[in-house]
């Protein structure tokens, strides 16, 4: 990967291309949502009523356009994720073996109570590309799809690095920022309290007009912001963003929905740190707005947890974010010098179609909650013992 994919058209170009395909995969409706907060962080959302996975999709940028290009992009990716149209071959691990086929059962991403079977038990597999030594690899298709009405799913059903974009390389660019940043999150919440607060950082320290913007909407809003470094070993920058009713905060008794999170990784860190802050809004919105179908009533009704109470109280350090420069080296070279060899890019969608899904697998990395088999993996086991 280049040091800087992000997006080969601009958003509204990206609009326009995608959106004759709206009807294809279910979309009716795409709605701004920005005006329902005080903040005024555009955040726009889609909606894809018969979809076999999270019915709303949101989308959070600058502009409008970024916002809502994002919605519709977060809709398709997941339409086509959830209705898989790839070649298969069904077949078990012992042939595969016999074959000397290349394959990987991802036992990381195993469902709550599944395991991958036995070794002459036939899967369904779809081709992965292997992204350090190019050659394709088979994975198990459950393990690639979304699709949330397969009864009793083997591998666990996630969104986490699915990414779409105008090409391919601008897709997987993106679903690996993600994977690094579910990865880095996950470690910075098995630090210790101390440890974790030890990484608030000033939002001043970024010297960004566009930042300085959105941390003065913040205020003229009464809503508190906490940034925090939590780049980890791997080296691209990711800044965690907290949000939350300043009022309430420091004089009530606050909710879980009156704090939101976000976070943010790319190479340039003040990219990074508009994402977090940006997703924190779009965050704020879902609750606001009660549409999303995996938001339930009860979620409103629970007390704001201590641990996320402290973090919003977090002073910042005298903390410069951490600014890398990839330089010639791409994404996945930095995820190779961390010994992380199992990384992979599946396309999902149409080489037709104007815009390209595509599944990034990398088991090694940690993973987001979910209904796993294993919550945690050997990093994350590693940096506890570490402290």
């Amino acid at each position: 990967m280049r040091k800087s994919v992000d997006r080969a058209y601009p958003s509204a170009e990206t609009f326009r291309r995608v959106s004759s395909h709206f009807a294809d995969y279910g979309i009716t409706r795409i709605a701004r949502q920005t005006g329902l907060d005080r903040l005024g962080i555009p955040v726009w959302c889609a909606y894809t009523p018969n979809a076999r996975s999270i019915v709303v999709a949101h989308g959070k940028g600058l502009t409008d356009d970024d916002a809502r290009t994002s919605a519709a992009m977060e809709a398709l990716e997941r339409a086509v994720a959830c209705d898989l149209q790839l070649s298969s071959i069904t077949t078990s691990q012992l042939e595969l073996m016999r074959r000397g086929q290349p394959h990987d059962l991802l036992p990381e991403l195993l469902a709550a109570g599944r395991d991958v079977g036995g070794i002459d038990e036939d899967l369904e597999f779809v081709e992965a590309r292997h992204l350090i030594s190019r050659e394709a690899v088979l994975v198990p298709s459950e393990a690639v799809s979304l699709d949330r009405t397969t009864p009793d799913p083997r591998y666990w059903k996630s969104s986490d690095g699915l990414a779409s974009g105008s090409t391919e390389e601008e897709a997987i660019f993106h679903g690996l920022l993600e994977r690094i940043e579910r990865d880095a999150t996950a470690l910075w919440h098995v630090k210790s309290p101390a440890a974790q607060d030890e990484l608030a950082i000033n939002p001043d320290e970024f010297e960004s007009k566009i930042i300085d913007e959105l941390v003065a909407k913040m205020r003229d809003g009464g809503v508190s912001l906490r940034l925090f470094d939590v780049t980890s070993d791997i080296g691209i920058p990711t800044i965690a963003a907290y949000i939350g009713e300043t009022r309430v905060l420091t004089t009530g008794s606050p909710r879980y929905v009156d704090v939101t999170f976000g976070c943010g990784t790319h190479p340039d860190v003040s990219k990074a740190a508009v994402r977090a802050i940006t997703e924190a809004a779009q965050s704020r919105l879902t609750y606001i707005g009660g549409a999303r179908d995996d938001v339930y009533p009860e979620t409103y009704l629970r007390p704001l947890p201590d641990a996320i109470r402290r973090l919003m109280m977090a002073r910042p350090c005298a903390l410069s974010p951490s600014r890398t420069v990839i330089g010639s080296k791409s994404v996945v070279d930095l995820l190779a010098q961390r010994g992380l060899s199992r990384i992979y890019s599946v396309r999902l969608s149409d080489p037709e179609l104007p815009f390209v899904v595509a599944k990034i697998l990398a088991p090694e990395l940690e993973n987001p909650p979910g209904e796993r088999k294993f919550r945690y993996g050997a990093r994350a086991v590693a940096a506890v013992l570490s402290q």
